[in-house]
């Protein structure tokens, strides 16, 4: 298992580049016959559409596109189907930025749906409230919610993951690893369920592995200064102090919040763990990435709706069992914990074999009765 499966044969293309550490998409795909596409860089963002209808459209709740991580990659699945498949695209960024307000997301729905949309993907747990306000208007119009779930829409999908698998499997490496001072840095608030699945699977994977090799493991956790999975000076200045406290590895959970836990990591010469998608190409301090198949699942979504012209109204929810979450082997710096020791573990919870908590409302896991880690302040 060097690379991920795949649910189909689009999972197996895509992930391959995903689990290695690599922000390529597959070799050898072309538009028009003439251009061949090595990287997800390689497709501009932007195009002008001749006839001004844009038919693959993605709408960001609040931060940066190109956050390296959850927007970045979900957009980089819009525009390599897209690309491949001969559509016009175009992504929206609701005004006002990390201040984005419903009203703003309601806007910015309403102008790709006027634009010609034939679907809309909308990555982030904040557009529940526009999209009730939006779908409903443009029954033509198929959405689908990245992070999301099943709103009773005829014209709506929710694609979510198992985070909490892939966040155990990160705090498991670090332990294994060596670290028995760690860190978690959380987006959205502790209001994001995503982020909180991550972190608290992170802990429970801590919590395991301190078991396994009979030692308590320290972690510091919070979820300030990333209401808004924005970088700050703030944040970086936390993440400072955590790493001359004694911190010896931090888990960056929140877009571009990760920017801000590098500069801290760089300047102590310490460690990160990313999220999402690889970022181990950002920064010479990741030493692993707890992922989750985004550009993969929305191109397989894509492709289910442009074969058949709809998608079954519901949600999915994709973990392990459907290797969609994991670490990228191909990439990691770990130099004490095997491959062979991480597929083993990884098919223990494939087989459902170790029982992960779930729990989304778990923002305070020093609650949980983990007896193998100590919170600390």
């Amino acid at each position: 298992m060097k690379k991920f499966l795949s649910l189909l044969l689009i999972f197996a293309m895509i992930f391959t580049f995903a689990a290695c550490g690599s922000d390529e998409p597959a070799d050898d795909q072309q538009q028009g016959g003439d251009v061949v596409v090595e990287s997800y860089d390689d497709i501009p963002d932007t195009m002008e559409s001749a006839d001004g209808v844009y038919q693959v459209a993605m709408v960001t709740d609040v931060g940066q596109l190109k956050d390296g991580s959850f927007n970045e990659f979900t957009w980089n699945g819009c525009k390599k189907y897209a690309y491949d498949n001969e559509k016009s695209y175009k992504y929206y960024q609701p005004a006002n930025g990390s201040a984005a307000t419903d009203d703003d997301r309601i806007k910015a729905l309403t102008d790709a749906c006027e634009a010609g949309a034939e679907v809309v993907v909308t990555p982030g747990f904040l557009q529940e409230t526009a999209l009730k306000a939006v779908v409903p208007n443009y029954p033509e119009v198929q959405f689908v919610f990245i992070d999301g779930w099943d709103m009773g829409f005829p014209n709506l999908v929710g694609v979510s993951y198992q985070e909490e698998q892939a966040g155990y499997l990160a705090g498991y490496a670090a332990v294994m690893e060596g670290f028995t001072k760690l860190g978690f840095s959380g987006g959205g608030g502790g209001a994001n369920p995503a982020c909180i699945r991550y972190g608290y699977g992170y802990a429970q994977g801590a919590d395991a592995a301190a078991a396994a090799k009979g030692v308590n493991v320290e972690m510091r956790y919070s979820w300030e200064y990333g209401d808004t999975f924005s970088d700050s000076p703030d944040l970086q200045a936390m993440l400072a102090g955590w790493y001359e406290a004694g911190t010896e590895v931090i888990f960056m959970c929140g877009g571009s919040m990760f920017n801000s836990g590098t500069a801290a990591a760089e300047a102590a010469e310490t460690a990160i763990i990313g999220v999402d998608v690889d970022q181990s190409p950002l920064s010479d301090t990741v030493v692993t990435s707890a992922l989750k198949g985004l550009d993969a699942s929305v191109i397989k979504t894509l492709t289910d709706f442009y074969t058949g012209g709809a998608l079954i109204p519901g949600s999915s929810v994709l973990g392990a069992a459907d290797d969609a979450v994991g670490l990228p082997v191909d990439s990691w710096s770990l130099e004490n914990w095997s491959v062979e020791e991480y597929e083993a573990l990884f098919a223990k919870i494939k087989a459902n074999e170790i029982t992960i908590d779930n729990d989304s409302a778990m923002a305070d896991p020093s609650t949980a009765g983990l007896a193998n880690v100590t919170f600390v302040k």
